[in-house]
């Protein structure tokens, strides 16, 4: 665990990738498709700290060996959660599968989980290897790629008819976190297929299920955080929000978790390093040491504590996913639930009769 000023926080690193980029898996007669992909996430890369700067060919297919030492000899993570994200369509074995990523939780126990993925596009085939899936690799939550695509298809939304039927036989499975990515595209997707717009109505019919939006819907910062202070369900996974603007946008970064602190709060937020694009160590160590500016400019958004910190680096996802924390990593409070100013004022809003 990492320690800092006597205090002890348990790192859940709940968005990481164990990804083979490599020519030698790029699709015959896609490899522009496939390289492009990988540039694109090469040049988020580049916007953490030049020391952390991999080359490209290690970027495209990092070892087991690499990854061990980055995340827990050096990294302070304590568990990892893998999210898969196949693209086939340019990928011949796929980029990130959970067969892949099982590997390793299976060699290194207590170490990883396993999420696994749906698209409902694949119909009753897709389904069933769903259900395989949930055996086979015992998951508690699954990411989806609504951009993703396959044959003729450029992307889905989680509130299709199709996508529910998944949806729900996933609930009925036992698989209650949903992670979605809803941020900053990738060429070549298409920036539309990431409309936050689709989880409002997914978790208001789900209320059961956990629906953690990975990069909070960036650019859309503002649609995703009126959109989760009314879900109950809705998280903000901080994947991208961290490792592409703490170093390289301070000012939007401040601003970003400005909005996220007042609307969403401290109780609704994971740690994802997003590893291999970022290293986790320099994020957890300066998210550790970050405070919000003493600017006039950012006089109307929460601060952090160190609490809070500790909750968002990993408590958290430990919660979402059953993880036993360590008694020295827990709270030192036992208030209740971090106060959120967007939701009270609409709360106030409400009980006034206010349109």
């Amino acid at each position: 665990m990492y320690s800092k000023d006597g205090e002890n926080y348990f790192i859940v690193d709940s968005h990481m990738h164990f990804w083979d980029a490599s020519p030698q898996n790029w699709v015959a007669g896609r490899e522009n498709l496939a390289k492009g992909w990988i540039d694109c996430f090469y040049g988020y890369h580049q916007l953490g700290p030049p020391e952390t700067h991999w080359d490209w060919e290690k970027y495209c297919k990092y070892s087991e060996e690499d990854l061990m030492r980055d995340l827990f000899d050096e990294g302070h993570v304590d568990v990892a959660i893998f999210q898969s994200t196949y693209l086939k369509h340019w990928y011949t074995e796929g980029f990130n599968t959970a067969e892949r990523n099982h590997t390793l939780t299976q060699k290194h126990p207590g170490k990883f989980i396993t999420n696994g993925r749906f698209d409902p596009r694949e119909g009753d085939t897709g389904l069933a290897q769903l259900e395989a899936d949930a055996e086979r690799y015992q998951l508690k939550g699954v990411k989806l790629y609504t951009a993703e695509w396959i044959g003729d298809s450029r992307g889905y939304k989680l509130s299709d008819p199709e996508c529910y039927r998944f949806l729900a036989r996933a609930q009925e499975l036992g698989i209650k976190n949903v992670h979605v990515h809803k941020g900053p595209t990738i060429w070549p997707l298409d920036k539309d297929a990431f409309d936050v717009a689709d989880v409002d109505h997914a978790a208001t019919d789900f209320p059961d299920l956990n629906f953690i939006v990975e990069h909070v819907g960036l650019p859309r910062i503002e649609d995703f955080c009126y959109m989760a202070v009314q879900e109950p369900n809705v998280y903000a996974g901080l994947s991208v929000v961290i490792g592409a603007h703490m170093h390289a946008r301070p000012r939007f970064f401040a601003k970003v978790m400005g909005e996220l602190l007042f609307w969403v709060g401290e109780d609704k937020m994971t740690f994802g390093s997003d590893y291999g694009i970022w290293e986790p160590k320099w994020q957890v160590e300066g998210f550790v040491d970050w405070q919000m500016p003493d600017d006039d400019a950012y006089g109307d958004y929460p601060r952090l504590s160190t609490e809070g910190k500790k909750k968002i680096l990993g408590l958290n996802a430990a919660k979402l996913y059953d993880i036993e924390v360590p008694a020295e990593c827990l709270p030192k409070t036992s208030a209740g639930e971090q106060d959120r100013p967007g939701e009270q004022l609409l709360t106030e809003a409400a009980a006034a009769g206010s349109p």
